[in-house]
């Protein structure tokens, strides 16, 4: 399938009244988003198994979207010590991210916070070990939703440090300038820690699922689960990764990106790369 969309008549609308010069761009926030990969049932394209969750329809940003965990920056973010970080370093991330070293930080912090929020997976731990069980950490993982506590003070607590070396960034996308809601996203990507297992669903989504992306393809294809152009490529992207290893090694050997879609009227314009990817993985998983 052809990830580019005809955009809904409200955007549409807005696509051409900026296009008219009658509506001024929002500045965008950043934003980071984890793709959580564990193993499939076999080793075969579009085997491996995703995580997703379903956004409560009255969100004011992708309601009722199938998503990664993920959302925006939260200015703690940028107060996590240098004690509390083991991995690549922060400049390190940056001429990889393509943004500042302090960007880096916040962006590479809130991608494990709001991963841990959303989904109850937490790439923290010692610097020799990962965190095997996350099962008493509920009330902790409430308290960081509602921003009672910070996602520094959790690892002081626990002695744990974030495991940035645990995540590779894949490229990035930001919000077409016409939309009313707008965030420079960067996409990262992790493999499902051993001993951890996903909670129920957070105060924004309604609905989780382990899923293979070849289903989760099929799925938006179908029209049976609604996938963003973002979401839907990086679907694309991984599919012929065979474990979770190889979607972290295909995301640090791809040039980076951040991909500003525009529009044509009433259709989305993203890059001819992932419009192509997205025809020849649908060729494959339609069997045509």
């Amino acid at each position: 399938m052809d990830p580019t969309r005809t955009l809904p008549p409200a955007l549409a609308e807005a696509a051409r009244a900026y296009a008219e010069g009658d509506r001024q761009p929002v500045e965008p926030r950043n934003a980071a988003t984890v793709v959580l990969l564990r193993p499939g049932a076999s080793l075969a394209p579009g085997e491996l198994e995703v995580y997703l969750l379903r956004r409560h329809v009255g969100m004011a940003f992708a309601a009722g979207m199938s998503v990664f965990p993920g959302g925006g920056v939260d200015p703690r973010d940028a107060e996590l010590p240098a004690s509390l970080w083991a991995g690549p370093t922060p400049a390190e991330w940056a001429e990889r991210m393509g943004c500042t070293a302090d960007e880096a930080a916040s962006l590479v912090c809130a991608a494990v916070r709001e991963t841990f929020e959303e989904s109850g997976v937490l790439l923290a731990g010692t610097t020799t070990s990962v965190v095997a069980d996350t099962t008493g950490l509920e009330a902790e993982r409430a308290a960081l939703e509602s921003r009672e506590l910070s996602f520094s003070s959790l690892l002081e607590e626990r002695g744990w440090v974030l495991r940035t070396d645990l995540l590779a960034v894949l490229g990035g996308w930001l919000t077409p300038v016409f939309e009313p809601k707008r965030y420079r996203t960067w996409f990262f990507v992790a493999a499902m820690p051993s001993g951890q297992v996903t909670r129920d669903v957070s105060s924004e989504s309604d609905q989780v699922a382990w899923m293979t992306l070849r289903r989760a393809i099929e799925t938006a294809d179908s029209g049976e689960m609604l996938l963003m152009p973002p979401t839907y490529a990086t679907c694309c992207e991984f599919f012929s990764a065979l474990t979770p290893a190889d979607a972290l090694a295909h995301a640090t050997a791809l040039p980076w990106e951040m991909v500003e879609p525009t529009a044509d009227g009433e259709r989305l314009v993203i890059p001819e790369r992932l419009v192509s990817l997205g025809i020849t993985v649908g060729r494959q998983v339609h069997g045509a």
